[in-house]
């Protein structure tokens, strides 16, 4: 089964950080990693690489020199990685792997989890790994074995079966007794104690802070997820799946006013909010409050994202960094508007 295997500058032997402004090259048969993928199984018929840098800064160039490679040697499918850890080297295989799926070529790629590539990898698959090259021994049979099974075109069961990171899709399937036998046991269960159900969880719980101590006394800080931007977007919030958060000045204002602020979100008809943004970004009130001595002072600087189709991975990554920059600034209190 004919593979092409997409690296970075450091794994297909060219060097560093310093070469790290590398662009696309092709390389014949199997370097670094990809020896291990030969010991798999899987036959390496040539190897991509890129610097980390190259790509960041050129994506859409590196992109169309990558994908003309690929479609030159006409591979059975495209294995890209391990990334692991690596945000920039991660988010380069998920881009090539997502651009390879939109383009019917089988593609999957192996990173850690939480590695923002993951998000850029769209609907390919994922395999999970270590968060640094000490994975590589565990990951890389995982890696062959799904790209084996993505050449031969096999129908692959769910992720928890066949070693892939979840991808948001759901599959209809014939069960043996009908939802409403199936709700009937389920509710007798909770009755007898025993709380049971079909949806997944896997979610985190976050036990809530302690009170604030003296609210008077406290610089509260302005943070939503409604996708309130200046008007026109100037930094392009994406409306669904953002990548990232913005923050923006408030100079003084009293109010969001509608001639300087919209909603981009994609979850909601904005109609409301738009006619007047303070109902997604309370400014007025918070104004208010602080004249009133009810909150000590109002951060003058306010940040956005859009929640929607966000998965919880990168949310939590948002959240962690705002809330560096928050505790930077002396942040006590966060009033938090949603949709």
């Amino acid at each position: 089964m004919r593979a092409v295997h997409y690296v970075n500058q450091f794994f297909a032997g060219l060097g560093g950080e310093d070469k790290a402004e590398t662009p696309p090259t092709r390389l014949d048969g199997a370097v670094g990693p990809g020896r291990g993928l030969v010991a798999e199984g899987l036959e390496i018929v040539g190897t991509l690489a890129c610097g980390d840098d190259y790509f960041a800064e050129h994506e859409e160039e590196a992109l169309a020199a990558l994908i003309g490679y690929l479609e030159e040697l006409a591979p059975a499918v495209l294995v890209a990685g391990p990334a692991f850890g690596s945000g920039r080297y991660g988010y380069a295989c998920g881009t090539l792997v997502a651009a390879a799926d939109d383009r019917g070529i089988p593609a999957v790629a192996a990173m850690h989890p939480e590695n923002p590539g993951v998000d850029a990898a769209g609907k390919a698959y994922v395999v999970p790994t270590a968060v640094n090259v000490a994975g590589m021994r565990d990951a890389l049979p995982r890696l062959a074995r799904l790209a084996a099974a993505l050449a031969e075109g096999r129908d692959l069961g769910g992720p928890d079966e066949e070693g892939y990171l979840p991808r948001g899709l759901r599959r209809n399937y014939f069960a043996e007794r009908s939802g409403a036998e199936r709700a009937i046991d389920l509710l007798l269960g909770k009755l007898g104690g025993e709380t049971r159900t079909e949806v997944g969880g896997g979610l985190d719980r976050v036990d809530p802070p302690a009170a604030v101590p003296e609210l008077s006394a406290t610089l509260v800080a302005l943070v939503t997820e409604a996708g309130c931007v200046p008007q026109g977007n100037p930094d392009r919030l994406p409306s669904v799946r953002a990548q990232g958060w913005f923050r923006y000045d408030l100079n003084g204002e009293q109010t969001l006013a509608a001639a300087r602020y919209e909603s981009v979100h994609g979850g909601f008809d904005v109609t409301l909010a738009n006619e007047d943004p303070n109902r997604l970004v309370p400014l007025d009130t918070a104004r208010e409050l602080e004249r009133e001595g009810r909150i000590g002072r109002l951060h003058e600087v306010f940040y956005t994202t859009t929640g929607n189709g966000t998965p919880v991975v990168t949310a939590t990554r948002f959240g962690r960094e705002i809330a560096g920059e928050l505790r930077e600034a002396g942040v006590g209190a966060v009033l938090l508007s949603g949709t």
